[in-house]
Formats: structure tokens, C-alpha cells, sequence
């Protein structure tokens, strides 16, 4: 991982027309509702579309070290983003720079379960060896896009400071393939969130609620 220059996509098969709905990484309900009312009224029918995945949420955890000057460090990883890729043309970008995150597994239940998964995600994503119970859990769980997503992230943060970081192994996926990393003072952080350098909303909350809870 980050050894290989992926430079873009090419699309092999397009089988959306055939696809079914209720299966795949996303799987998308598509309802037809009425709003119902505290007078016993209803409004109009209409159509809401909800996308799921089997593994409904997801942990994203904002790495820091104290840096060698003194102030903190967070790390972020260029992360391969085929949604975002395939936005029309003139609005899209092959990679999303971003904190390490990932899916919960069946067995991640409770806090504790929580802190195991993002101590392994640390790992795989990072190259850093973090026992789960280091693992500080910021808050409570947050939607990204309510509107049509069913997803929760739950946030949090730990410190590596002085441990060893190795290559990290990923999960073998392609889609982890050019993953970089990169550390950022808050300062730098903020200014690309400004810029629209980094995009991403995990990683603004994420830092927001850290360094509120200095």
C-alpha cells in the first residue's frame, strides 16, 4: 500500500439496469410513504430511497503524536474514492484525503467493541500496534447524509506518540491501492477544510470534538 500511482478508473461493465437493488456493498429500499400526522391526518404519498450496506456502520478514528518541536500531529490518508471519481465530469477527484475509518464487525458491540475495531483499523490502515483500551471514544455517533444514507460513524481519537509505525498491510482490496499518508497540524488541518483541500466530514467533526474535549 502507497507503493502503486493509481492514475484513474476504467469501467469494464455497467450493469446497473440489471442489477437488484437489495444486493451488493450498498443495497437501496426504495419506498413509497406518507407523513403521518399528530391529527390523525396523512400527507400526500411519495418516494424515499434509503441506502444501506450489510455492515451498517463505522468507526473513524483521528490518529495523533505529540510532534518532535512540542504541538500535536494528525494523520490523514489518501484514500482511492470511486463515488467521487464518477461525479460528472469537472467536480470529480480520483482520491479523498481523509482520517482512518472503517466498517463494524459482527462481535463490535458496545463501547468495547468499538475501540477494538478502531484499534485494528489503526493498524491496517496506519501501521500502528494500539492496545483497543487507549482507544478515546469523542461523543456519540453522527449521520454523514441522513437524507439517504442509514450509516452512523462512530468518531474517535488515540495517541501514538513513540510507537513504532510499520508498513501498513491493509485489507488487499484495489481500492486501498495508492493509499498515502501524511501528518497535519490542527492549523493545517482547519486551512484545508477551508480551502476545500480535504472534504471530508469525519475528519472536520472529528478534530472539532477532540479539541473540545482538551
Amino acid at each position: 500500500m502507497g507503493d502503486s500511482d493509481v492514475t484513474g478508473l476504467d469501467v469494464i461493465e455497467d450493469f446497473s439496469a440489471t442489477a437488484r437493488c437489495d444486493e451488493g456493498f450498498l443495497q437501496v429500499r426504495r419506498l413509497r410513504v406518507k407523513n403521518r400526522r399528530a391529527d390523525g391526518s396523512v400527507s400526500p404519498a411519495y418516494r424515499v430511497d434509503v441506502v444501506d450496506r450489510p455492515k451498517l456502520d463505522a468507526v473513524s478514528v483521528l490518529v495523533w503524536r505529540v510532534a518532535a518541536g512540542g504541538g500535536r500531529e494528525f494523520l490523514t490518508r489518501m484514500n482511492l474514492r470511486p463515488a467521487a471519481y464518477f461525479r460528472p465530469a469537472g467536480m470529480n477527484q480520483l482520491f479523498c484525503e481523509e482520517i482512518v475509518a472503517g466498517l463494524l464487525e459482527p462481535g463490535d458491540d458496545g463501547e468495547a467493541g468499538l475501540r477494538t475495531r478502531c484499534a485494528a483499523e489503526v493498524l491496517e490502515e496506519a501501521g500502528f500496534a494500539v492496545k483497543a483500551e487507549s482507544v478515546k471514544l469523542l461523543g456519540a455517533a453522527f449521520f454523514v447524509a441522513p437524507g439517504i444514507l442509514s450509516e452512523k460513524i462512530f468518531p474517535a481519537a488515540c495517541d501514538v506518540t513513540g510507537l513504532k509505525q510499520v508498513v501498513p498491510e491493509g485489507d488487499g482490496s484495489p481500492m486501498e491501492e495508492g493509499g498515502k499518508l501524511a501528518w497535519r497540524t490542527a492549523e493545517g488541518l482547519f486551512d484545508a477544510f477551508a480551502s476545500g483541500e480535504i472534504q471530508d466530514a469525519k475528519t472536520e467533526i472529528s478534530l472539532q470534538r477532540f479539541l473540545r474535549a482538551l
